[in-house]
């Protein structure tokens, strides 16, 4: 008697001819996602305004939706297998869609950074989801293609929110930065109810390990994970307000995470059905790529946050012009990912990769020699250089580390890369903006001592001032102290610009020192249709 395929499990030969559109359908979530974690971050005096918080307080609703968020992202794979890959993404983008709507009621603190965590909660599982199914739908040797889109959209996204959350904000309201997610995840929901379909052996793969997850139930992992990502994301986040390990809080909080972070993975290695597959880092290849793009993501999300602010601090920028500044890097990267992409079967990704660092450094590089003095020229060069750079990087880095992951495991290891992605990045963020914090402070001091009376230049500067401002009509004393407070403040600023140069300088030389992981890349070929091998040693 001939057994009959049951029902429930899709043909999965559909898919290839389907795969832009499951592209499309899962991209809408995934982009969201992505704008979200920097949308906020320009409505933020709006939003305070509206729910009396201080700087202060307003700094969780930022807090609440990245911990959230990074929490969720390890535990896709284990989510995948216990309720099907599918079912996960659309349960994932209805809670960010309902999270969305609440944010935009919310009018009070507490409300409005709770809310926040549950579109987190919906957030985190959205993009390693997208990228295990893009990587199960399109064949072997489209698998840099698939990634291109994928890069599409998490690249695309931190750098369209600062300019689209401005202008919302300006011209219409701050809560419509959320609203707007509700059509367009509705339309989502809809797509990836409608043309998404798992592949046969992944579900037959998950129901199997399933039944082992229930049987034995990970409930410790989940725990120390919580535990160890909350803290960790509060230190990070909250660090550099409270003067590090100066702070009681900060102190317990580090204790705390190591003491969890070791557990976790100590129990993650020993049980049976763990709930994050740490055994994943053992291959060189999935390891090496995915410390690179957690360094990448520190690179990426540290210039996201010095770059806006060098341009609204000293150069006089608001934040709609601040956010369309960066833009150059978003233009020169969308036009080259699918170029990317149909490389990626002809070269080698180790040395894309290089090529990648190699154009982020100078590109940095360039970025410290800007002054207050720059032209925009001088601003949108190394910004289309490191697009450019990042096209390289991202891309490959997303294929090849996902290059020896059996299908079933691949919401495993995308969940895992995504998790150190998103570490990385936050902890290049509070690095560099300690580091820029310490480097003014140390740079100004060092400015002071040259601008004193004795010299003539400094003399003539001061008279100037205090010229001008009594011919305006202040009297002599007043206009004596105010050009001593206008030379203080000119010497304030040349420090900030010294600190600028030596941070920008830094990214360049950091990045560089991870060159050496490029060597542990293996691909096979024969895997992806590609002519020939071309090693890297």
């Amino acid at each position: 008697m001939t057994r009959t395929k049951p029902s429930s499990i899709p043909d999965p030969e559909p898919l290839e001819a389907n795969k832009w559109l499951v592209t499309i359908s899962i991209g809408f979530g995934s982009l969201m996602a992505s704008i979200d974690s920097s949308i906020v971050n320009v409505a933020m005096p709006h939003i305070r305004g509206s729910v009396g918080a201080t700087i202060q307080e307003i700094t969780w609703v930022s807090t609440a939706y990245i911990i959230a968020m990074v929490l969720v992202m390890p535990l896709t794979g284990f989510l995948g297998a216990l309720f099907g890959q599918k079912r996960v993404y659309l349960a994932s983008l209805i809670i960010f869609v309902a999270g969305s709507m609440l944010c935009g009621i919310a009018r009070s603190l507490p409300t409005l950074v709770a809310y926040r965590a549950i579109q987190g909660f919906g957030g985190g599982a959205l993009q390693p989801t997208q990228q295990a199914i893009l990587r199960q739908t399109f064949p072997p040797k489209e698998q840099g293609m698939a990634m291109a889109m994928f890069a599409m959209v998490i690249m695309v996204g931190p750098a369209v929110g600062p300019t689209l959350g401005g202008w919302l904000t300006d011209n219409y309201s701050w809560p419509w930065i959320f609203y707007i997610n509700v059509p367009i995840g509705a339309i989502g929901i809809f797509m990836t109810w409608r043309f998404v379909r798992e592949p046969a052996d992944v579900l037959l793969a998950n129901r199997a390990r399933a039944v082992q997850q229930r049987k034995n139930l990970d409930i410790a992992g989940i725990v120390l994970l919580a535990i160890a990502v909350s803290t960790l994301q509060y230190v990070l986040e909250e660090g550099p307000r409270n003067d590090w390990f100066e702070s009681p809080a900060i102190r317990t909080c580090s204790f705390v995470m190591v003491l969890a972070s070791v557990t976790f993975v100590v129990r993650e290695l020993t049980a049976t059905a763990p709930v994050v597959d740490l055994r994943l880092l053992s291959d060189g290849t999935y390891c090496s790529a995915t410390l690179l793009g957690g360094v990448m993501f520190a690179m990426l999300m540290g210039s996201m946050f010095l770059l806006p602010l060098f341009m609204q601090e000293l150069l006089g920028y608001n934040a709609t012009q601040s956010g369309l500044a960066l833009m150059p890097r978003t233009l020169a990267m969308i036009p080259l990912m699918p170029v990317v992409g149909r490389l990626y079967n002809r070269v080698h990704p180790a040395l894309m990769i290089g090529f990648g660092v190699l154009l982020f450094s100078l590109g940095s590089y360039e970025f410290s020699h800007v002054t207050l003095e720059s032209s925009v020229f001088n601003i949108v060069l190394p910004m289309v250089i490191t697009g450019v750079g990042f096209a390289f990087l991202f891309i490959p880095l997303a294929t090849v580390a996902l290059d020896h992951v059996p299908r079933a495991k691949l919401a495993d290891a995308a969940g895992l890369n995504s998790f150190i992605r998103q570490i990385g990045g936050s902890i290049g963020l509070t690095v560099f903006a300690t580091l820029l914090e310490r480097y003014a402070t140390r740079a100004g001091s060092a400015v002071a001592t040259h601008v004193t009376l004795l010299r003539p230049e400094v003399w003539q500067q001061m008279m100037g001032i205090q010229s001008l401002l009594t011919r305006r009509g202040m009297d002599v004393v007043s206009a004596q102290w105010a050009s001593l407070r206008a030379l203080a403040g000119r010497v304030v600023l040349q420090g900030m610009v010294l600190a600028y140069e030596k941070v920008f300088l830094l990214q360049g030389i950091v990045f560089l020192g991870a060159l050496p992981l490029l060597f542990f890349l293996k691909v096979d070929r024969h895997k992806h249709g590609a002519p020939v091998e071309l090693p890297l040693e």
